[in-house]
Parts: C-alpha cells; structure tokens; sequence
C-alpha cells in the first residue's frame, strides 16, 4: 500500500514540470488517503479523483464529452 500524499506531490510536481494541459482522472488508494484528495483538491488543477476503476473510467468518459 503506497502513502497516497507522497503520491499527489510527485503527480503535482510532475504536473507543473511538464506542463500538462489535459484534465487528469487519478484514482487513489492507500495510507493518507484523504489527506491526497485534499491536495488535490486545494491545488485548483484540472485533476478529478475516483473511488474505483469503474468510477474513474465512467468520470474520463464523462470529462471527454463521449
């Protein structure tokens, strides 16, 4: 199980690195869970969470307008 707020810094750094321009869908599960979808969250980026694969897949769907 990976800590899910380590997770969200690297994906934010990497965000802003690389300059990305698409809405990300992540799905996240682990330690610190909640504390991750906050920073998420808090971070006014175009990065929606999901609960489950299903979820994630239903919200990229959703997001793309398909």
């Amino acid at each position: 199980i990976m800590k899910c707020d380590t997770i969200v810094e690297a994906l934010l750094a990497a965000y802003d690195n690389i300059g990305i321009t698409v809405p990300l869908v992540v799905r996240l599960e682990g330690t610190n869970v909640e504390k991750a979808r906050q920073m998420l969250a808090d971070s006014g980026k175009q990065i929606t969470t999901a609960n489950n694969l299903t979820d994630a897949a239903q919200k990229v769907v959703a997001t793309l307008g398909a």
